[in-house]
């Protein structure tokens, strides 16, 4: 068994913010079609927001990657204390052979 001992804090907001940002993305056509579709009942009062709705979906894949870099880094430093006072998370690895597959795997 091996076990994770750490997580390198600034890599782990890296990825978290990419990953979030990535996922903010699918936000984005849900956002401007409600906002266009509010625009365009006609109504005064939905004018504003159909305005709002649209800068949030612009700015959504922004915000999302910024708070998946606060919480990954957040959440990476709480793993590190914890880790350091209780023991970290243990896994099970197999090497890499070329041409060999993990053992045990289709009956190898």
């Amino acid at each position: 068994m091996q076990t994770i001992k750490s997580v390198d804090v600034m890599s782990c907001a890296k990825v978290m913010g990419i990953l979030y940002g990535v996922l903010g993305i699918f936000i984005v056509p849900v956002m401007l079609l409600g906002g266009l579709a509010s625009m365009a009942s006609g109504q005064r009062e939905a004018a504003i927001p159909g305005v709002v709705f649209i800068v949030i979906g612009i700015l959504a894949p922004f915000l999302y990657g910024g708070m998946g870099f606060v919480m990954g880094a957040l959440g990476a430093w709480i793993y590190n204390v914890i880790a350091k006072r209780i023991g970290g998370i243990q896994i099970e690895l197999y090497p890499h052979l070329s041409g060999a597959g993990v053992p045990g795997q289709f009956g190898v």
